[in-house]
This record gives C-alpha cells, structure tokens and sequence, in this order.
C-alpha cells in the first residue's frame, strides 16, 4: 500500500504504466474525485484497475488537498479479495461495482483515520477479512505466478507446467480460469514490468531489450507498445514510473537479492508543495 497526497488544490494528469497487480484506488479527495480513462471506458472517485489496462490516464483535479490510498494485489490474492479479478481484466470499474456497500463504509473509515499509519491498518483489516472469507486459489496456480515473478518472466510455460505436476494444457486451463491472463500472457506482463523499470532508471533500449530476455530492439518496442500503447522512450518518462521505486520499495523489479515480493511497502508521498 502506499498513500498519496497534495497540500493545495492542483489539476491531475497521469499516465499509468501496466503492472503485474490488480490495483486499487481508493479517492480519498475533496470534491468531485480524480477520473479515470482506459479505452473507451471512464471511472470517478474509488476503482478497480485489472490486470494489462491499457492506456489509462488518471485525471482530475482537487478542490483542495487531495489524497488517494493505492492498494496493489497480486492476481492471486485479488482473485480471492475481489471475487472477480478475471473479468476486471484488461479494464477499470468502480470499485462500488465490486465491493458494493462496503465501499462507501471503508472509505467513510479511511477519511476519519487520523494518519497515514491508522489508514494502513484498517486498509489491511478490510483486505483481511474479505481474504479469509473466500477460498483461495489452487496452490499449483499461487505457485506458477511466484515462479513468474522470480524469473521475472522469463520462464516456459512447459517447465511451469513440470514445476507444479501438471500437464501443460491443465496449467493453461486453470491458470486462465483463475487469473484471467493465458500464463504466457501473465510471464510477458512481469516480463515488461522489469523492462519498463530498467528504461525508467535511464538504461539504454538495446541494453534493457538484452537484460530482459527480448530478441532485438524491436520484440521490445513491440511489447511496449502492446502493453501501454506509447512507445520505450515515452515509457522511460513516465511519471509514474519515476516515483514506482520510492513508493514500493519492495518491488520485485530491483536486483535480485535486494528486493521481496512478499514484503507490503507502506509509504506516503506528498506530490506537490
């Protein structure tokens, strides 16, 4: 979880880069809220984003200080937090859409919390219980994605299939079933994701390209362009990419060694003075 805020009224433009997580936004601002766009699709205040979202833009802006509470799931804990992360693919919905009542309940708690720290807390109260009041996801599909995120994508789908016991066209099966990505599909998504935080700390596209298992400069333009519908250059300046590593330090996309996927980052940036 990381918390965002503005001191002062200040207009809102984002443009968000996919992420290997289903990500929640929790619009905790004054006013009307910050409004989101992907396709053709357009959300206000609290929401769900899917898995490989596409171009999406956050925008907006706040009558006065603006905060937002960001919540990062990996597909499998959101699968059984959600109840619906496989049709949230590809797509952002309200998150009254899928949460219902609870949603007005949670954010009435989260505005009155005193701190950042109080916020966090109810935030994972609220995640928790939602967590232990569903089944979860077969253990072989849990351990496929971690399989994922620490070859950071650059994994067979026939080895994970041999990994986990399964037959190839079973892992296919499920894994769409439950995740709502193809694993091949899911590999490219973590894949890009450790591609798009190279280009961001300013590595060259041939180095970056090399680094992260693509063929050439172009299979890597390709993907980008897949994934976010802009190109490397306009991924490496992105925003959001540049607070990505101040935010969640714990990202799986550092060295290996010196990151954990299965640490929860808790931090707080103030965005403009």
């Amino acid at each position: 979880m990381a918390g965002f805020g503005q001191r002062v009224p200040a207009p809102v433009d984002i443009a968000m880069v996919a992420h290997p997580s289903v990500t929640l936004f929790v619009d905790l601002s004054e006013g009307d809220g910050l409004v989101y766009d992907a396709h053709d699709r357009r959300e206000r205040g609290s929401v769900v984003v899917g898995l490989i979202p596409g171009d999406l833009r956050i925008s907006g802006r706040t009558a006065g200080a603006g905060q937002c509470l960001q919540i990062r799931l990996s597909p499998v804990v959101a699968a059984a937090v959600l109840g619906a992360s496989t049709e949230l693919v590809g797509t952002v919905v309200s998150l009254e859409d899928v949460w219902g009542r609870d949603t007005g309940r949670t954010e009435d708690r989260l505005r009155a919390a005193t701190s950042w720290d109080e916020r966090f807390t109810i935030a994972a109260d609220v995640l928790g219980r939602r967590l232990d009041a569903r089944p979860p996801l077969d253990p072989e599909i849990a351990a496929a994605w971690r399989r994922m995120l620490t070859s950071r994508g650059r994994v067979r789908v026939d080895s994970l299939a041999n990994e986990v016991g399964w037959s190839r066209k079973r892992l296919w099966s499920r894994f769409r079933s439950q995740i709502g990505l193809t694993p091949k599909r899911a590999a490219q998504l973590v894949r890009f994701d450790h591609a798009a935080h190279l280009l961001a700390a300013g590595d060259a596209t041939a180095r970056v390209a090399a680094a992260s298992g693509y063929v050439d400069q172009s299979h890597l333009h390709r993907e980008v362009k897949a994934f976010t519908g802009v190109t490397p250059t306009a991924v490496a300046a992105a925003p959001w990419l540049a607070i990505d590593d101040v935010a969640w330090p714990t990202s799986f996309a550092g060295p290996p060694g010196k990151r954990s996927a299965s640490r929860t980052a808790l931090r707080v940036l103030q965005l403009a003075g």
